[in-house]
C-alpha cells in the first residue's frame, strides 16, 4: 500500500487519468455520460465562469442542487480557484438555508429554480443568487482559461455543516488535502482500479459523498455513476443497468431492497461491495441481505468532522455484530476517557481520530481545521491533538470499533446510562421494525425515562406490549422502553439518519 507521496490538492485528481485514457468514461448521471477529457475540460470552463461572478480564492461558494453533472462541476471549479465549497441539502427548510448561507458569508450560490425561488433574488441578499439554467449556459458559452491560481492545498476549502441535531448547525472546515488523502486511502485499502463503477444515490450536497463519489473514483481511474433515484426500485435499476460494482445506501433503503418482492435475487449481481452505517444497520437487516442477494453488507463508521470513512470492513466480509469495521490505514482511533486517558482494548469512552505514528501513513492526516466562526466548539472538539467525535464506543483487541451512542444522547435513568443504540438493536430484531429511535423524557424522579418511538412495517402487526416484551427478555428492566410510540414515519435528514431533533413532534406529552 502506497500513500501519496506528497501533500496533493484537488486540480490535481484527473491527471493520471487523463495521462492514462482520457477518453474513458468519468461520469454517469440522468444527463449523460463524460470522460475524463470532457469532464476535465467542463470543469476549466465552471472555473472561468465562478472567476468571472467574482469569486476569488477563500470566497464561499455554495450549491444546493439535484445529483446531476452540474454539482460536480461546480464543486471542481470551485476547488480550481481556491474558494470553498459549502453544500447545501436541498431538503432543509428555507430558514435553514438562509441561516447556512449568512454563517458562511456565501458570495454565491447555484441552486435550481424551486431552491432558488427559496433563498432570494440578486439584490435582496448578501449573495448571488445563480439558478441551475443560468450556470449551464455559462458554461456553454465560456471559453475555458487555464487556471492560474495557486491553491494552497492545506487552505480552508470546504466547510460540511453538521445535520443541527441541537440548536444551529456548525460548519466543519476542511482543507483540500483532508479530502484528497481520505480518497486516496480509500482507493489504496480498497485495491480499486480503473474497473471501479461506483454508485451513489445520497446527496452530493453533503461534502463526504463528494469525496466518495468523484474524487475516490478519479484517484482509482474508474467511473462515477451518479444516481438521482432514493427509492427500492431505482436504485435497483441504476445498479443493473450501470454495472455498478460498489455502493453504499441507508438501512432504510437495504430494507426496502429486501421486502420489495419485484428486486429479484440477480438485480444487484454486479455489486463487489456493499456499505452501510454500521452503528444504524441492525444485524437481522444485514442477514437478510446477504441472503437474498449474496452480498455481504460492509459496515462503516464516517463523520462530517473527519471527513469521510474512519473504519470500515475488511474487503473479506468479517464481521462482528454490531460492529463498524476497522480503522481506515491514514487514522488511529482511540478510546479516551472524559479526562484524556487513552483506554485499552474493549473499554468504553469517547472515540478519537488522530494521525498515525507509525508506519508509512505516519502523520499524514490531518484533523479539520475547526468549525466556521466557533472557535470555542472547535478548541473543545481537537483536544490533546485529536478529533474528539463525541461518539461513545470501545475497539476490541482485533480492531473492530464498536459504537455505542453519541455522548450527548446518552439517558441518564436514575443514575444508569442507557444508550439509545442498544436498545434500538434489540428492537430492530422484531419482527415488522422498519424504523427506530429511543430517546429519554424528563422525569422529575429519575431524571430521564426511555421512551421509544417506531415506525411498522407495511402491514405489519405490533403494538407496545410485544416491544416491551421482547426487550425484557435481552435487556435490564431499567433500559427496557417505559413507553412505546408509534408513528407513520420517522423523521430522516438527507443521509437517511433519523432526525431526533424532529422526534418530539410525533408524539404528545408522554408524561
Amino acid at each position: 500500500m502506497q500513500p501519496p507521496a506528497a501533500i496533493r490538492g484537488v486540480p490535481d485528481i484527473f491527471a493520471a487519468a487523463l495521462g492514462a485514457g482520457a477518453q474513458r468514461d468519468a461520469l454517469v448521471t440522468r444527463s449523460g455520460t463524460w470522460s475524463y477529457a470532457d469532464l476535465d475540460h467542463l470543469c476549466e470552463k465552471g472555473a472561468t465562469v465562478l472567476r468571472d461572478l467574482g469569486v476569488r480564492a477563500g470566497d464561499r461558494v455554495a450549491a444546493s442542487l439535484p445529483n446531476d453533472v452540474d454539482i460536480i462541476i461546480a464543486f471542481h471549479a470551485t476547488m480550481r480557484l481556491g474558494a470553498m465549497w459549502v453544500g447545501i441539502n436541498r431538503p432543509l427548510a428555507p430558514p435553514e438555508k438562509q441561516f447556512i448561507l449568512r454563517d458562511c458569508g456565501a458570495s454565491v450560490v447555484i441552486a435550481d429554480d424551486d431552491i432558488a425561488a427559496q433563498l432570494g433574488e440578486r439584490g435582496d441578499t448578501e449573495w448571488r443568487t445563480v439558478r441551475c439554467d443560468e450556470w449551464r449556459r455559462s458554461l456553454e458559452g465560456a471559453a475555458p482559461r487555464p487556471s492560474r491560481e495557486r491553491v494552497d492545498p492545506l487552505a480552508p476549502a470546504a466547510i460540511a455543516y453538521t445535520s443541527g441535531t441541537t440548536g444551529y448547525p456548525k460548519g466543519a472546515v476542511h482543507s483540500q488535502h483532508n479530502l484528497m488523502l481520505a480518497a486516496r486511502a480509500t482507493v489504496e485499502s480498497r485495491g480499486y482500479g480503473p474497473g471501479l463503477r461506483k454508485g451513489d444515490c445520497l446527496p452530493l450536497t453533503i461534502l463526504n459523498m463528494v469525496v466518495l463519489t468523484t474524487l475516490v473514483v478519479a484517484e482509482a481511474q474508474g467511473c462515477c455513476v451518479i444516481m438521482d433515484r432514493i427509492d427500492a426500485e431505482g436504485v435497483a435499476g441504476w445498479i443493473r443497468d450501470h454495472r455498478v460494482t460498489t455502493w453504499n445506501g441507508p438501512p432504510a433503503l437495504l430494507h426496502s431492497l429486501v421486502a420489495d418482492d419485484a428486486i429479484g435475487p440477480d438485480a444487484l449481481r454486479s455489486l463487489d461491495e456493499v456499505w452501510t452505517g454500521g452503528a444504524d444497520c441492525p444485524e437481522a437487516l444485514r442477514d437478510s441481505f446477504e441472503a437474498k442477494f449474496g452480498r455481504a453488507v460492509l459496515a462503516t463508521y464516517g463523520l462530517t468532522e473527519a471527513p469521510t470513512l474512519v473504519a470500515i470492513d475488511p474487503r473479506s466480509g468479517d464481521h462482528r455484530p454490531g460492529a463498524s469495521g476497522r480503522a481506515m490505514p491514514h487514522v488511529d482511533v482511540s478510546v479516551r476517557s472524559d479526562d484524556g486517558t487513552v483506554l485499552g482494548p474493549g473499554e468504553t469512552g469517547e472515540i478519537c481520530v488522530g494521525p498515525q505514528a507509525t508506519g508509512p501513513w505516519a502523520g499524514l492526516y490531518r484533523t479539520m481545521l475547526g468549525y466556521w466562526q466557533r472557535r470555542d466548539a472547535s478548541a473543545d472538539a481537537l483536544r490533546e491533538g485529536v478529533l474528539h467525535t463525541g461518539d461513545i464506543g470501545f475497539v476490541d483487541e482485533d480492531g473492530f470499533l464498536t459504537i455505542r451512542d453519541r455522548k450527548s444522547l446518552v439517558i441518564m435513568r436514575g443514575g444508569a446510562n442507557v444508550y439509545p443504540a442498544e436498545v434500538e438493536r434489540v428492537i430492530h430484531q422484531l419482527q415488522g421494525v422498519a424504523g427506530c429511535a429511543v430517546v429519554g423524557v424528563p422525569d422529575e424522579r429519575l431524571g430521564e425515562r426511555v421512551v421509544a418511538v417506531l415506525e411498522r412495517a407495511p402491514s405489519a402487526v405490533l403494538d407496545a406490549e410485544t416491544v416491551r416484551d421482547h426487550c425484557l427478555e435481552s435487556l435490564a428492566r431499567y433500559k427496557v422502553p417505559e413507553r412505546v410510540v408509534f408513528v407513520a414515519q420517522l423523521p430522516r435528514n438527507a443521509m437517511g439518519k433519523i432526525s431526533r431533533r424532529d422526534l418530539a413532534a410525533l408524539f404528545d406529552d408522554p408524561a
